[in-house]
């Protein structure tokens, strides 16, 4: 949201430095994200003067220009050549000196250098009124008033206002802020802190008076709770044409374009005060009457931006007599009711809509605009009235307007300001510090909370009814501890804490499994649960049918919550890669999301994602390729510090993998891995491989939650390691070998390992080689030979019967 410093000090006239009052505004809860210089004229007119023309001859090699010499007020006059062809002799005109620096309408800057034009010499630019960016006119140069001295500065003859602007970030809750009336309201109790007693100056609007009663608007309401309060008055004879400079200057500063002088008004009146109003055509409302009512759903209606929509059932419409629909409320208005050049009267509507029915409205029709901004987050139902006059006066002044009818005020049911008791002793314990109980009473009066009653332990309060964020004790409190300031609060230097054992089965385990990942390189990931719904395509294990569809998507891709957490993975390793980040090593702790016909159902998953090298690259270590078995190290490691050990593998049946393994503790399957297909990584224009694993996170909770860890002292006596070379068939697998190991030594073998496979035209057919270590050990004494030889002599031959193999 953006904030006029010039605009604000109309209300409070603070005189501190623009960046000063951005801090107290940040310390008070209106976060200042940025504050920006602007210009009513871009340059400030600098090197701009007033010339006077003493001479205008015909150039010598050009019909369509002029030979003029000029006096600038100094010096010598000097000779400029132009071109306009309503420059004559005797005009005071704005006269670009050597130097100055011009915008064109896109801000870019040319500058005024000394030059030949047609062979005659120029010292200087004579300028229009578009070359100075005074209007869009070009037709001639500009021409001054007479009593001008030559060598004046075109900023004094123009009012040119310099001004700073805050850009805003609002939080959500803060409706009350959405207006410079409101901002400056709110730095008006953080100055009182300071010691800084203003006065805020509001708008008046004493002089309201009807002129003439020639023209009444009927309004009919026929759901109040949609419109609790709605207020509207006619103006007759309105001349619409440009706003007064000072209205466009204001809402130039904070970027709205000035269309016409009612709009403008109307702009002008929601930036002010924050009510956003509306202006008609009144000759547009047949039967003169105003209802406030929904229509049919399917209805058509154009509005201004001349786009045809489909209403909803529920969409509050502003209508006439017949039904017609001129706006939608709180919204946008429509093009055939709103104001233009031949307008002569209008309908001017303030009122108070309801906030959930204006967001939904918006949000179906995606019409974000100002008025929707602050309807749909409560606006001050005491505002509607006053800033309707406000408006109404300034039309009558700058629009020449007569004011035609009463003030026509729908409003019911009074909506009674919000009571809250507040007790100083749940002040103290939230904020952690005892506040002298007149300085709360201070800061309660300066925000405009009225003390309706006080006993020694706390304050019955009254809410102003503009701060609809104000409900609970806890929101008095905060607006107390913020206007005290949270800078104002003391600290301990020492910290107490307690320690819990019970930590919570889930989070302990997730914590063990990123700390293990984490410390082999792996980084976290935290995926969006929202995705795109064609990704179902890509897996025939995922159906449409099982989507759960969000009511109000943002977009497209956001249009389901995820079935997978393979997509969301490879939108990030794709996401990395294109930024040259190809070595990648990721897993993720998310949810599932399906609808099934028994209902919905949400299921926890640990994904990993493995693709490029193991390591960076340097002059010292191999990257080596993460590959199958890599990952698959990993993932049995970390199963191993979960306790889960002696696991089954399987060829996985996954339809998103080319190849891979399912792990499984009995028949209870843990985790899938291997590497995904190339047709799916296409899809995100992954060129390299990539390997997935997919556990189960609530199987591991279930298997996990009964294990101890078994732990042992570390051996007295050393470990024997022995080789032997076996040639095998090849259709033998090293779990074989691993499995048979074990069967025939049970006792003192403690590991297998497999280092060196060799296959080669210096094997017999169908042969392969394999290079096997095992690890002997007795933790009630030292091995020695004899018994060593005898167990490697009985593990070859437990290969050679079971396995047909030949020792190399």
């Amino acid at each position: 949201m953006k904030i006029s410093y010039n605009w604000l000090q109309q209300f409070l006239q603070v005189d501190w430095e623009a960046s000063k009052t951005g801090e107290l505004l940040t310390d008070l809860g209106l976060e200042v994200e940025g504050i920006e210089s602007i210009e009513s004229v871009k340059g400030s007119l600098e090197g701009i003067v007033v010339g006077e023309v003493l001479t205008c001859k015909q150039h010598p090699n050009a019909d369509r220009l002029k030979v003029t010499t000029v006096n600038l007020g100094k010096g010598d006059p000097v000779q400029i050549v132009c071109g306009a062809p309503n420059v004559a002799e005797g005009q005071k005109v704005p006269v670009a000196t050597i130097g100055t620096i011009l915008y064109d309408a896109n801000g870019e800057g040319f500058k005024i250098k000394k030059g030949k034009i047609r062979g005659e010499e120029s010292h200087g630019m004579i300028c229009a009124e578009d070359e100075l960016g005074l209007g869009s006119g070009h037709d001639g140069i500009m021409i001054l008033a007479d009593s001008l001295k030559p060598g004046t500065a075109a900023a004094e003859v123009f009012n040119i206002e310099k001004d700073h602007v805050f850009e805003i970030g609002l939080t959500p809750n803060r409706s009350d802020a959405m207006s410079h009336f409101g901002v400056a309201r709110d730095l008006r109790a953080g100055l009182i802190q300071e010691g800084i007693n203003l006065e805020l100056i509001s708008p008046s609007v004493s002089n309201f008076h009807v002129d003439e009663r020639t023209l009444k608007v009927d309004i009919e309401i026929e759901n109040k709770e949609l419109a609790p309060r709605y207020c509207g008055i006619t103006i007759t004879d309105v001349e619409v044409k440009d706003s007064p400079e000072w209205i466009q200057n204001r809402l130039k500063a904070i970027g709205i374009a000035s269309k016409n002088n009612i709009v403008d008004i109307t702009n002008y009146v929601l930036h002010e005060l924050g009510q956003p109003l509306h202006a008609f055509d009144a000759q547009k409302i047949k039967g003169n009457k105003v209802v406030v009512k929904t229509l049919p759903a399917g209805t058509k209606f154009t509005t201004l931006d001349e786009v045809e929509r489909e209403l909803h059932k529920d969409d509050i419409m502003i209508c006439d007599a017949e039904s017609n629909p001129l706006c939608i409320a709180g919204v946008f208005g429509g093009i055939q009711s709103g104001v233009t050049e031949n307008t002569n009267s209008v309908f001017l509507e303030s009122a108070y809509f309801d906030p959930v029915a204006v967001r939904k409205t918006a949000k179906r029709h995606a019409l974000n605009t100002d008025a929707s901004f602050r309807f749909e987050r409560g606006i001050d139902v005491n505002f509607t009235e006053y800033a309707l006059k406000r408006a109404a006066l300034l039309i009558e002044e700058y629009a020449n307007g007569k004011i035609s009818s009463d003030v026509l005020d729908f409003y019911p049911e009074k909506i009674e300001d919000f009571q809250v008791f507040f007790s100083y002793e749940n002040a103290y314990r939230l904020i952690g510090q005892e506040i002298d109980k007149e300085t709360v009473k201070n800061i309660l009066a300066s925000l405009e909370i009225k003390i309706s009653s006080e006993t020694e332990g706390g304050l019955g309060l009254t809410i102003p009814s503009y701060r609809t964020d104000v409900q609970r004790e806890a929101d008095i409190i905060e607006e107390i501890l913020r206007v005290y300031g949270y800078n104002n609060i003391k600290f301990s230097h020492k910290l107490n804490t307690s320690i819990s054992f019970d930590e919570n089965n889930e989070v302990k385990l997730e914590n063990i499994v990123a700390n293990q990942l984490s410390s082999l390189g792996f980084y976290e990931t935290m995926a969006n649960s929202l995705t795109k719904e064609s990704y179902v395509q890509l897996s025939e294990s995922l159906k449409e049918s099982f989507n759960v569809h969000m009511l109000n998507p943002l977009s497209n891709d956001l249009g389901v919550m995820r079935q997978s957490l393979l997509f969301s993975g490879l939108e990030s390793v794709a996401y990395n890669i294109n930024r040259k980040n190809s070595s990648l090593k990721l897993y993720e702790f998310g949810k599932t999301y399906h609808k099934y016909e028994s209902g919905y159902q949400e299921d926890k998953h640990l994904t990993m994602f493995v693709s490029g090298n193991r390591n960076k690259e340097r002059w010292n270590t191999t990257t080596g390729v993460s590959d199958f078995f890599y990952t698959k190290g990993i993932i049995v490691s970390l199963l191993g510090r979960l306790g889960l050990n002696n696991l089954k593998a399987t060829p996985t049946k996954s339809d998103v993998l080319n190849e891979g393994l399912s792990l499984s503790l009995g028949k209870t399957k843990v985790v899938d891995f291997g590497t995904v297909k190339n047709s799916i990584l296409k899809e995100f224009g992954i060129k390299q491989e990539v390997l997935f694993a997919d556990f189960n996170w609530n199987v591991i909770l279930t298997l996990t939650k009964n294990r101890k860890v078994k732990v042992k002292d570390l051996p007295k006596f050393p470990m024997v390691k022995r080789d032997l070379a076996l040639l095998l068939d090849e259709k033998i697998s090293f779990k074989e070998v691993y499995n048979l190991s074990f069967q025939s030594e049970r006792k003192l073998l403690r590991d297998v390992d497999l280092f060196d496979v060799y296959t080669g035209d210096k094997l017999p057919d169908g042969k392969k080689s394999y290079a096997v270590s095992f690890l002997l050990q007795d933790e009630s004494k030292t091995l020695n030979d004899k018994q060593i030889d005898k167990i490697m002599q009985k593990l070859q031959q437990t290969f050679e019967k079971n396995l047909n193999a030949v020792l190399r």
